[in-house]
């Protein structure tokens, strides 16, 4: 008895991780001055398979991946308005505030939909000086159901 209980949390432990899914969000907030920028959070309704997109690159072999890279373009996604940091008048506090109520409403959906937030990594591409005048701050959300 002991082992087909064993045998059977041993199945069970299996099928839970081989269940798993991992899912990326990402919110890109411009900071382009004078708020000519575009922000916006952004949702692959669609699945890509990496290995479609992957050669392996050897001494004795050196085959390319036939695929364009067009092909790994994504047409179905969920594209979600945010305002930019800037306005004509400097940084906006107010908009930030906003997106942050956008991107926390977002998170509790994912959540209520069984997704758990696992990581949250950010980088800034910012002005580089005076002739640059582009930038923007990107936040990735990765989920595991």
């Amino acid at each position: 008895m002991k082992k087909i209980i064993f045998a059977v949390f041993v199945l069970a432990v299996i099928t839970d991780i081989s269940a798993q899914q991992y899912k990326v969000i990402t919110s890109v907030e411009s900071i382009v001055p004078s708020g000519l920028g575009r922000s916006r959070i952004i949702d692959s309704q669609e699945e890509k398979d990496f290995e479609e997109y992957t050669s392996e690159q050897t001494e004795e072999d050196n085959t390319r991946n036939k695929s364009k890279r067009g092909d790994i373009r994504v047409k179905n996604f969920e594209e979600t308005k945010l305002l930019n940091f800037y306005n004509i008048a400097g940084i906006r506090f107010q908009n930030i505030a906003a997106n942050d109520a956008v991107i926390s409403s977002k998170l509790n959906a994912m959540a209520a939909e069984g997704w758990e937030l696992i990581h949250v990594v950010s980088g800034v591409e910012s002005d580089a000086g005076e002739k640059d005048g582009q930038g923007i701050f990107i936040t990735r959300y990765v989920f595991k159901k």
